[in-house]
């Protein structure tokens, strides 16, 4: 469904002053605009750029700001949120992506996507239960076992991982992740929990990989060798925000993250081969090596 033309006005409005270096003028930014087929070749008046402006703001969380020592020239105030995993990033990159494809209907055959799983019935619900601090019953059935357990949760976050959601939910006192996808049931109880004020959720999830964090293990330094085009990738898409490079050679480049070595960052480390060596912890080595060896019934 093609977007609303006002969403794609203010679309428009944060890419274009984002992609700009120093910012831009009222002026600069109007000979941008009217060469849009949006603009009718009409230029955007002030007005109305005080509405876009007070839109953006409401909708993604940025702030456009004009400096007054710099020829009053347009910028984002607060540019950081659109290289962090914050909502705001997501839902911009997503309706500007949406935007993009929905006008290029005529060339759907040559843009394959991906499936991300999730009920937006089942996302709603949870949404507002967290929202009110309500509690829900949920009947989840894992993998591997034939019958649904139920579960009075309290949500707390959702995770968007590997293409699949996941809801992080207190319940019994603990902390347990639960992928949307495994949900069978889910209705609200209508009765209140009292959130933890102090809640995190990119603080709970900081020293995880992805969403495996109560395995009772604890923040390693890792070294991580990758040969081939394995070490540009990483540059390009780092494992993890403490990622950093320790060493470079001709063929390999060392990388140093600090997490807790967890199943689904294992798993990761197996998917990549011979092109991704674990230099220490030695533990952590012995581990990827005895589960290659499992893989190739050795």
């Amino acid at each position: 469904m093609k977007l609303p033309e006002k969403f794609k006005e203010y679309i428009w409005l944060v890419n274009t002053i984002s992609r700009s270096r120093g910012g831009l003028t009222l002026g600069e930014l109007n000979r941008l605009w009217v060469e849009t087929d949006m603009s009718g070749g009409v230029p955007m008046d002030r007005n109305t750029f005080r509405r876009h402006k007070i839109a953006v703001e409401e909708m993604f969380g940025l702030f456009i700001e004009c400096d007054p020592h710099n020829q009053y020239r347009y910028y984002i105030g607060n540019e950081h949120v659109l290289h962090e995993n914050s909502v705001q990033n997501w839902l911009l990159s997503t309706l500007t992506v949406g935007n993009l494809l929905s006008e290029s209907l005529g060339m759907q055959q040559h843009i394959l996507l991906e499936n991300v799983g999730a009920d937006s019935h089942l996302l709603d619900q949870i949404i507002r239960a967290m929202r009110g601090s309500q509690t829900v019953e949920m009947g989840y059935q894992r993998y591997q076992q034939t019958e649904e357990r139920t579960y009075t949760v309290e949500p707390y976050c959702l995770k968007l991982f590997h293409q699949r959601w996941y809801l992080l939910a207190r319940t019994g006192g603990n902390f347990r992740v639960f992928a949307l996808d495994r949900i069978k049931r889910l209705t609200a109880t209508g009765q209140h929990f009292d959130a933890d004020p102090y809640f995190d959720a990119e603080d709970f999830f900081s020293e995880c990989y992805g969403v495996v964090a109560g395995d009772g293990s604890q923040p390693q330094r890792i070294v991580l060798r990758a040969y081939g085009r394995e070490q540009y990738a990483l540059q390009d898409l780092p494992l993890h925000h403490t990622q950093h490079i320790v060493g470079q050679e001709d063929d390999h480049t060392d990388f140093e993250v600090t997490l807790r070595p967890t199943a689904d960052f294992i798993a990761h480390l197996l998917s990549r081969g011979r092109w991704l060596k674990v230099v220490r912890p030695q533990a952590l080595a012995d581990e990827v090596r005895r589960q290659h060896l499992e893989a190739a019934g050795e």
